[in-house]
């Protein structure tokens, strides 16, 4: 079949990557894409991931058998909803579905209404009420824009002072609409990682789990950012927590949507926090994490394609459960001096597209070409380094390597990503 990939994101080069390796396809499109992703399939740079519209008539135009949905900006405009009005088979949740990350005041009530363990929380949308709910709350404060934010719309505050900065932050306007209003939690002491489950809408196979790392600077310093890193496979996802947590989370979850009359098709990633009182939910994002989709499409044993394709077409229960490869696969992103504030655009990069051996593989977030066919950043994070080894200290090893073989003065990157699992070697 041909099949139509939307996004133009490190996710979206690494699934562009683990895609085009299928004997199933014919043609794989991506739209828009970027230069990495030109290398394993035809670009249609003009669409934008969140115009619903045109990418459904692309999709009929070209006849594909699968559209596969990259970033959460094209679930929250409705492309999955206008593709199944089509019949086009869609790897992707309805925007109403979608809402477990689209909406974290949504989400956290549906957790609430169904027993799925997660921290407590308020939801406001007043400045005045949301400081005055700072003294219910401990510190330290954690403090969410409610709608999308690119990874950036979450604070932890350490005190009162803080807190209340942050709070006027968000409700005047740092974060547009997606900040009208703030959801306070409790914060949770533990140990973070994501679990990730193919879902059709009734049944979920789980597929795999990850680290990454939010803060942008090393020693998990600086402001939140979409991530800098990420490694594969989480060690804190011991078999009983990954167990409690499908039984507890992931299960209870897709019932309870169906239950409501939005069944969930597509990646429901689980962003769990290990506590004393067992795994409970930090957050649900409704696409593949970003970037913990290239550690993930890297381990993965086998075809993507029969997986996204079953939960588009909603029956997974005749696949066996994926299989990874042995080892561990780290990512490093190397990010454009700036971000995630301020990100500088425009600077060369030279290096990324050389032949790195078989162990790397550098998947583009944020580039394109100039009008003299440079590769150029365009983005906050602009390169994906990734490389696999038997354990943690040869996959960072080898990434590490191929980062120092890219000359990009405009770039920096986190020299620690894998830290957790080096310390419990």
């Amino acid at each position: 079949m041909d099949i139509l990939l939307v996004g133009s994101g490190g996710r979206e080069h690494a699934l562009a990557w683990k895609i085009s390796q299928s004997p199933l396809v014919d043609t794989l499109y991506c739209a828009p894409g970027n230069p990495g992703m030109a290398r394993v399939a035809t670009c249609l740079s003009d669409y934008k991931a969140g115009d619903a519209e045109g990418l459904t008539r692309l999709a009929r135009e070209l006849k594909v058998g699968l559209v596969v949905v990259g970033p959460e900006v094209a679930l929250e405009a409705g492309l999955a909803d206008r593709l199944n009005a089509a019949g086009i088979p869609c790897f992707g949740p309805t925007a109403r579905a979608a809402q477990l990350e689209t909406s974290k005041a949504f989400s956290k009530a549906f957790m609430a209404r169904h027993d799925i363990p997660t921290a407590h929380y308020g939801v406001y949308d007043r400045v005045k009420d949301a400081k005055a709910a700072l003294k219910v709350f401990k510190p330290p404060y954690v403090i969410k824009a409610d709608g999308l934010a690119a990874g950036k719309g979450v604070a932890i505050s350490p005190d009162q002072h803080d807190g209340e900065a942050e709070i006027e932050r968000m409700l005047g306007g740092r974060f547009g609409a997606a900040g009208a209003r703030v959801v306070i939690e409790e914060f949770m002491a533990g140990e973070e990682g994501s679990l990730f489950a193919l879902c059709d809408g009734q049944r979920a196979v789980l597929f795999g789990g990850a680290q990454d790392h939010k803060r942008a600077f090393d020693g998990d310093l600086g402001p939140n950012t979409g991530g800098m890193g990420a490694y594969s496979p989480a060690p804190v996802f011991d078999e009983a927590l990954v167990t409690t947590a499908n039984q507890r989370i992931v299960q209870p979850t897709l019932k309870a949507m169906a239950q409501e009359g939005t069944p969930y098709r597509g990646v429901l990633y689980a962003g769990l926090m290990s506590t004393d009182e067992g795994p409970r939910v930090v957050e649900f994002n409704a696409r593949f994490g970003d970037p913990e989709c290239q550690v993930l499409m890297m381990r993965m044993a086998g075809d993507i394609v029969p997986y996204l394709l079953a939960c588009a077409l909603g029956d997974v229960s005749r696949l066996p459960d994926p299989a990874f490869t042995p080892g561990t696969v780290i990512c490093v992103v190397m990010a454009a001096r700036g971000y995630p504030d301020s990100p500088i655009e425009g600077s060369i990069i030279r290096g990324a597209e050389q032949d790195f051996g078989p162990h790397v593989q550098v998947f583009h977030a944020g580039t394109q070409r100039d009008a003299d066919g440079r590769l150029i950043a365009v983005g906050g994070r602009v390169l994906n380094i990734c490389a696999e080894g038997e354990d943690i200290v040869e996959a960072r090893e080898r990434a590490y390597q191929a980062v120092r073989m890219i000359d990009w003065p405009g770039g920096f990157n986190r020299t620690d990503i894998g830290w957790r699992a080096l310390e419990r070697n």
